[in-house]
């Protein structure tokens, strides 16, 4: 069976008219990243960028290149944690969603 429509594409248009799975996405790349899978919340961050504030908002908001950001989460990208944490602040600002992270004992 052909898809009559690209996968990216779908999840945008998702993104933006579904706030729920928005606010799911962001919240699913940051507990990639803080699990140790670095590419996929790399990849999951970038598509919840581009659907949302854009690259070209997120660097006025940053005061970093609009360049320098797609290459951070480009498949290749090794973003530093002081450009990384400015981007994730950003984002909960922008998105009204507050993250915390929180101790759990593993098997409790």
């Amino acid at each position: 069976m052909t898809l009559t429509r690209n996968f990216k594409e779908t999840v945008i248009t998702r993104i933006e008219r579904d706030e729920e799975f928005r606010d799911a996405l962001f919240r699913e790349g940051i507990d990639c990243l803080l699990s140790g899978d670095v590419d996929t919340g790399k990849a999951v961050l970038r598509d919840y960028i581009n659907a949302t504030i854009g690259f070209e908002n997120l660097s006025e908001a940053t005061n970093t290149p609009p360049k320098s950001l797609m290459r951070m989460f480009s498949q290749k990208g090794n973003p530093q944690a002081k450009n990384l944490f400015a981007v994730i602040s950003h984002l909960q600002t922008q998105s009204g969603v507050h993250l915390e992270v929180r101790a759990v004992k593993y098997g409790t």
